[in-house]
């Protein structure tokens, strides 16, 4: 026992001397028997911060987390371009995990929704230069990873990146904006955590004059009653929105060199849970449940293209907070649906902020 006390001692030491404490790492002899995997599961608690539960679900919540170890080790073990780790969702099941997380019913609010209704036009159907790549969090337009917590409203924060992203571009001030504004008050088409779509929320934006500041109206994670006196005298203002022709890579890459564009995706995979880093090629469907944003787009080393992705998933999971996902595959939905149902803000003035409501 202590020279298996010392090893991990050694072990964490070196985690943390190669600037990795903020990845949760095992050695494998730990998988080999149910001591070291119960050490392992305590660890993970612990750099996580989970609180306790009851000792008849603590034997539950060690079973799945068991599950889930065997699944990300063997993951890594293959040839793949993408990595997984035992993230904040290591003891929960895919289920539990679809239920809380990717449960944003994308598709029923779309069915219910009827046909898109954006502009007819799309502005850059003609864009010409499309450059390689792009980034827009190297061009100060995209804010820190945020975390949606156990409320269905990645909807909002999906609208969120998007507006955030075309305001810092028109003013050159990034301002973190509230999701918490469109959770309360967009209620007539939106259904706060039990979810929305990201045009209704464009809409709502336009018509209610602007969207407030993430200071002024903090996200408290579970719905509220609209409170008009959190608006402030600072709000962010757009001027409608446009959809990217449904199904069209082509066209979802000319407007994504211009802004961040919000999409939406089916998040309910296995390897989605643990994602890590790398460019995402795994099993996923078209039936999109989950709403996040595209901030850029690149090509690795080896050929590979692929779209950066932000989540609502706070910044420990992924790739701080993002995710790259492989782009130009044969099926003309997008990988994971990312071609779907992609839309973005129209925003005509330079004013960085509206003074008055």
């Amino acid at each position: 026992m202590e020279t298996k006390i010392m090893f991990i001692l050694l072990l964490l030491v070196l985690v943390s001397i190669l600037g990795l404490v903020d990845s949760f790492e095992y050695h494998e002899k730990e998988l080999e028997s149910e001591e070291g995997l119960q050490g392992m599961y305590d660890r993970w608690r612990s750099h996580h911060n989970i609180a306790e539960v009851s000792h008849d679900d603590e034997a539950l919540r060690f079973n799945v987390f068991k599950s889930n170890v065997h699944h990300v080790h063997k993951s890594n073990k293959m040839d793949r371009p993408y990595k997984l780790k035992l993230n904040k969702f290591a003891a929960m099941t895919n289920h539990e995990f679809r239920s809380t997380y990717a449960g944003s019913k994308i598709s029923h609010y779309r069915a219910l929704h009827g046909v898109r209704k954006g502009n007819l036009t799309f502005m850059y159907q003609n864009a010409a230069n499309i450059p390689p790549s792009v980034d827009w969090r190297d061009h100060n337009a995209v804010t820190p990873p945020k975390d949606q917590g156990k409320c269905g409203s990645c909807w909002a924060f999906s609208t969120v990146v998007a507006v955030e992203g075309i305001n810092a571009i028109k003013t050159g001030q990034l301002v973190s904006l509230s999701e918490q504004h469109l959770i309360d008050c967009n209620s007539v088409l939106n259904n706060g955590c039990d979810g929305g779509l990201m045009e209704p929320a464009f809409e709502f934006i336009k018509i209610h004059g602007g969207l407030a500041t993430e200071q002024n109206y903090p996200y408290k994670c579970q719905k509220g009653i609209c409170d008009p006196s959190k608006v402030g005298t600072q709000v962010v203002t757009i001027d409608g929105f446009e959809d990217v022709p449904e199904c069209n890579e082509e066209a979802l890459l000319k407007a994504v060199a211009h802004q961040p564009v919000s999409i939406a995706m089916d998040a309910n995979g296995h390897d989605i849970q643990f994602y890590s880093q790398g460019v995402f090629t795994g099993q996923c469907t078209t039936d999109v449940n989950h709403g996040v944003a595209i901030v850029g787009y690149g090509q690795t080393p080896e050929g590979m293209k692929y779209w950066i992705v932000k989540n609502s998933w706070g910044p420990k999971w992924g790739e701080g907070g993002f995710i790259r996902i492989q782009r130009g595959v044969p099926d003309k939905m997008g990988l994971c649906g990312v071609a779907v149902l992609p839309s973005y803000p129209l925003k005509n003035s330079n004013t960085p902020l509206r003074t008055e409501l």
